[in-house]
């Protein structure tokens, strides 16, 4: 490719602005697929890197990169999510990838017709779950649903579940519309499609789809049990003869099987969360079907079945099977890799090919199958997706992977072919495509794109890796034999550290499949749209680090620092990867153990809470302000009590409306409880997830002694984060320090639900106005403590009160963007929150009822910055206010110490820092030891001697700083007082606070804050 000049990087970031990427971890990250390549494969490409990745918002834009790229002479590669393993994606020249994440619009639902318009970027999943909204749904998708993409497949090719009766996804697809390279575009249908599917790119970039739909149905689901291989075929063909209405037929292996029985079930803090479900060893079949046919389908099956000497299973294990069909790279977690060699064979050999492969690959192949009732020449075909267990950090790795060969050879034998052609099999193009097909592609490519820019090397046309792949073909009988003495172990192996990360985090990145699952439904992600902030990107970043290919910096350190905690992630997992917790421990390592910076107002906070115990720089003695006068001789700290009222700090200082009405609803409910008054500390969440492991601890002592000396057994919470706290990692951490814990946790949602069920509390008749309420589901009182019911009935026990749920509930439930989002990038977060609260609006909620003082600070920020018509209000507030009680409105104060907040975050930076210096030139010249400010002052009066100088001022300034500091304290408060609306209460502890805060970020900053005020210091000097 032409060298881009700096006016085209300039015109590129001008057009496309926060939507291209020029960072090169960025660009590693958009430069693979799901499969590891063998090294020796490495060595053929060893420049695989995206040039810029550019992530376009509609056809004009699309068009708009194409036409540039094509005057250019810059290679373009479509990409989807990167589902596939054959390297479609991978661009094996310095190119532009168009990033279709953007583009994921539904254009038309056409319900009388039953079609969808699309944009390539949207998921399966997405799009189901759009259709079902019309009571519609999809007549067929990959087994890669929740991450796949509509034009990804259509650009591949391919089968998944509901083929047997739709065949190839190619089928279903009614018109597409296209952009060439010389920026155009037109609509293709019927016959004219051909040039365009299965062609991943190389002749146009899809950039809208049609496709067929279908009523939705409730389904029924069947698991058989097949002895072996040919009596599996056996039962398939009778099934296929007597026509019966099945929508999709699946299949597994014996050894599929026994790795599923093998694999490790998902766990929450170390406990399993699902149950185990033994498959036989077996091949399993599982049907799906509409429910209206079941009675028909048993029948024939309990004759079909007993010939073929085959067993249907318990209804449990089909619906098991059914459940968990996305969930097939659970299997990793025993490799950490799989080698995927996937083929499609006719129905009538699908015995002979599975024995021939079990009898010449003496590795382990695990296989996943869909079966095709017309497949391309009109007989049933059997889609065999097939992996192989290794390790890709060991060589041998290398000698493994050529056993595809072997395998592909065998389907080959039998009238097969590869599944997909990609990047790995050019070569097999005719035998995949068809030879009419390929000639036709080769034809339309010279007319469409004649500097063959469109995503070069792959499909058909011909890259290094064609004649490295003749070769293998030819000594594949040698590598055959080798492959197969190559020692696999099957199991979960973390050893040993690797350059400080530890062994069990080791062995996730490299089990982690690269699927996407984690990725549209991960807060960080759609809050900036880059693959790096996703748990995908982060696993792969962790590779290339282990590998030695990456360094820590802070912005990779910020990367795993700012996740939100949601746990989202685990719940999604394809390898039921414990995720946060990985993150979690990462943090510790590199704060607490490594001594990198974490988030500079995390400083700020704990200077405030080893002073004062809070984290918003309130004083100690005002932390009981917000109790209610008329229940401190009920309830207050002088009241011996089983149970303890744990209030939090946001609750006490910002949002006091939650505290107040936490307390009411427990006394109006007959709750006997005590309140720790001036002896609560923060709960310490805040310093456990900024990597602050030292203060966690010793506010942790503290209020787990504080609670003792109650003699209290519970801790009543109200806040989500406070509770997780002491519901697990109190005990987690006691139990690791040695500290006796023996103390229960409820929510006070928990206890109050109770009383209702037992009818031992209930809210009076009220005369006020219906109203249509949602509840948002936090995400530490939800994922974490697993408190979903609980609120919900006391909502639905308050007269007059509708309750609507939003699309993501429960379980599901999209995070509202505070905690660590909130206090690195607070633009991200309102973009977050502003995501869930357009779902309250979706559903028609006047009121989002939440009960956490952190969801509703970010929501009621999100709301006042994004302009939703929609009010935010605490569960306890809401439920308090139907017993007769006012509260103070918590806006002002919330809106009030944000300003505070958002104007810190933005100091604490090096931008920051650079500025509030730059008010201070005069003080700080003033403050150089030695008599270097005068000395300064005198070379400024000499011309180029402060240039000459530049190079010196990295190396003083650090040591100059320090020094400095105390001297300059008092003027820089003064001015921090200028630029920041601080509350008098603040300002009098910041010559306690501020010191300790510089002393932790400096050493961190300095590098960073040096260039930004070398040249206003030498202006300053000359006087300008």
């Amino acid at each position: 490719m032409k060298k881009l000049t700096k006016k085209d990087v300039e015109y590129l970031k001008g057009k496309f602005k926060e939507r291209i990427n020029f960072d090169k971890t960025e660009r590693k990250l958009y430069s693979h697929d799901i499969a590891e390549i063998p090294s020796l494969i490495k060595f053929f490409f060893p420049n695989i890197l995206s040039e810029i990745i550019i992530q376009p918002e509609n056809e004009e834009e699309v068009s708009q990169i194409l036409k540039f790229a094509n005057k250019k002479g810059i290679p373009v590669v479509p990409r989807g999510k990167a589902t596939s393993g054959y390297g479609g994606v991978i661009p094996i020249k310095k190119s532009i990838v168009i990033d279709f994440w953007r583009m994921q619009r539904i254009i038309e639902i056409d319900e009388k017709n039953l079609t969808v318009t699309v944009e390539p970027g949207i998921t399966w999943e997405k799009l189901d779950r759009e259709l079902l909204k019309r009571n519609l749904t999809l007549r067929l998708y990959p087994t890669s649903y929740p991450s796949s993409t509509v034009g990804g497949w259509f650009a591949q090719g391919g089968v998944g579940i509901g083929s047997y009766e739709y065949g190839y996804f190619g089928e279903n697809v009614i018109s597409i519309r296209v952009v060439f390279p010389d920026g155009s575009l037109k609509e293709f249908e019927k016959d004219e499609i051909k040039n365009f599917y299965e062609a991943e790119g190389t002749t146009g970039i899809i950039t809208r789809i049609k496709l067929y739909v279908k009523p939705y149905e409730e389904i029924g689901v069947i698991s058989i049990a097949c002895p072996d291989s040919y009596k599996t075929q056996d039962l398939m063909e009778k099934m296929v003869k007597e026509n019966l209405p099945i929508w999709s037929m699946m299949f597994i292996n014996p050894k599929m099987a026994e790795m599923k029985n093998r694999a490790p079930l998902m766990e929450h803090h170390g406990h399993p969360v699902e149950e185990r479900v033994l498959l036989p060893a077996a091949y399993i079949i599982t049907l799906t079907f509409s429910k209206k046919y079941e009675e028909r389908i048993k029948e024939s099956l309990n004759k079909i079945v007993k010939i073929c000497e085959a067993e249907i299973l318990s209804e449990r294990i089909a619906r098991h099977e059914w459940e968990r069909r996305f969930k097939l790279m659970i299997v990793k977690r025993l490799g950490p890799s799989l080698i995927p060699a996937e083929i499609i064979v006719p129905l009538k050999n699908l015995g002979k090919v599975m024995d021939e492969i079990e009898k010449k690959v003496n590795q382990p192949v695990v296989k996943e199958g869909v079966i095709i009732k017309k497949g391309k020449n009109g007989e049933p075909e059997a889609a065999i997706l097939g992996f192989i267990p290794a390790d890709q950090r060991k060589f041998s790795y290398n000698f493994v992977f050529p056993l595809v060969l072997t395998i592909m050879k065998i389907a080959e034998k039998y009238n097969g072919r590869p599944y997909s052609t990609g990047l790995y099999f050019v070569k097999k193009a005719e035998k995949v495509l068809g030879k009419e097909k390929v000639k036709s592609l080769i034809e339309f490519k010279k007319k469409v794109d004649p500097k063959n820019i469109l995503n070069p090397g792959k499909v058909f046309l011909k890259n290094r890796l064609t004649t490295l792949l003749t070769l293998a073909e030819k000594f594949e009988p040698l590598l055959k034999n080798i492959g197969n003495i190559v020692l696999t172990q099957i199991g979960e192996r973390p050893t040993k550290s690797i350059k400080g990360i530890p062994p069990d985090i080791v062995w996730y990145a490299y089990s982690c499949s690269q699927c996407g699952y984690c990725i549209d439904e991960c807060d960080q992600f759609y809050g900036r749209g880059w693959e790096s902030q996703s748990p995908r990107g982060k696993w792969y970043w962790l590779r290339e680090y282990i590998e030695g290919r990456e360094k820590w910096n802070q912005k990779i350190v910020d990367t795993f620092l700012v996740c939100t905690t949601c746990e989202l992630c685990n719940l999604r997992c394809s390898a039921a990867l414990p995720i946060e917790p990985s993150w979690m421990k990462l943090r510790g390592k590199l704060i607490y153990e490594d001594k990198k910076m974490t988030f500079p107002p995390f400083e700020m906070m704990a200077a405030s809470l080893q002073k004062e115990g809070d984290i918003w720089a309130g004083y100690r003695k005002d932390r009981t302000k917000w109790f209610p006068g008329d229940l401190w001789e009920k309830h207050g700290p002088n009241v011996k009590s089983k149970n303890v009222y744990f209030a939090g700090c946001t609750a006490s200082y910002v949002e006091k409306d939650i505290g107040i009405a936490s307390v009411r609803l427990l006394d109006s409910a007959g709750v006997d409880f005590t309140y720790l008054g001036e002896k609560e500390n923060c709960c310490g969440t805040p310093m456990l997830v900024a990597g602050k492991w030292d203060v966690f601890v010793e506010v942790m002592r503290q209020n787990i002694e504080s609670v003792k000396e109650k003699g209290a057994d519970t801790v009543i919470t109200s806040c989500p984060a406070c509770d997780m706290m002491w519901r697990y990692y109190y005990p987690l951490w006691a139990k690791k320090i040695g500290i006796e814990y023996k103390i229960k946790t409820k929510h006070y949602s928990e206890i109050i639900a109770e009383k209702i069920k037992k009818g031992e509390f209930k809210f009076p008749e009220n005369k006020k106005e219906p109203i249509k309420v949602t509840f948002h589901d936090s995400c530490h009182i939800g994922r974490v403590s697993g408190i979903y019911e609980e609120p919900r009935e006391l909502i639905k026990a308050i007269p007059n009160v509708d309750l609507v749920e939003m699309p993501f509930n429960r379980g599901n439930a999209h995070c509202c963007g505070s905690v660590l989002t909130l206090i690195k990038e607070p633009d991200v977060a309102a973009e977050i929150g502003k995501t869930r609260i357009e779902e309250a609006i979706e559903v028609g909620a006047k009121k989002i009822v939440a009960l956490c003082p952190c969801c509703e600070f970010q929501f009621r920020v999100t709301s006042q910055k994004k302009n939703l018509p929609v009010e935010v209000i605490d569960l306890a507030r809401f439920a308090s206010s139907y017993l007769g009680y006012e509260f103070p409105d918590p806006n002002p104060e919330v809106q009030k110490q944000w300003a505070v907040f958002e104007a810190m975050i933005n100091l604490m930076t090096p931008k920051g820092f650079a500025e509030l210096m730059g008010t201070m030139w005069k003080e700080l010249v003033d403050a150089m030891p030695f008599g270097m400010g005068k000395m300064m002052r005198f070379f400024g009066k000499i011309p180029f001697v402060l240039n000459i100088m530049k190079p010196l001022f990295p190396l003083l300034f650090p040591k100059l700083l320090p020094i400095m500091m105390p001297k300059v304290l008092p003027i820089m408060l003064e001015k921090i007082k200028e630029k920041i609306p601080m509350p008098d209460y603040m300002v009098e502890q910041m010559p306690e606070m501020m010191p300790k805060v510089m002393n932790a970020l400096m050493p961190h900053m300095i590098k960073d804050v040096v260039p930004l005020v070398t040249k206003p210091l030498i202006d300053y000097l000359r006087g300008k």
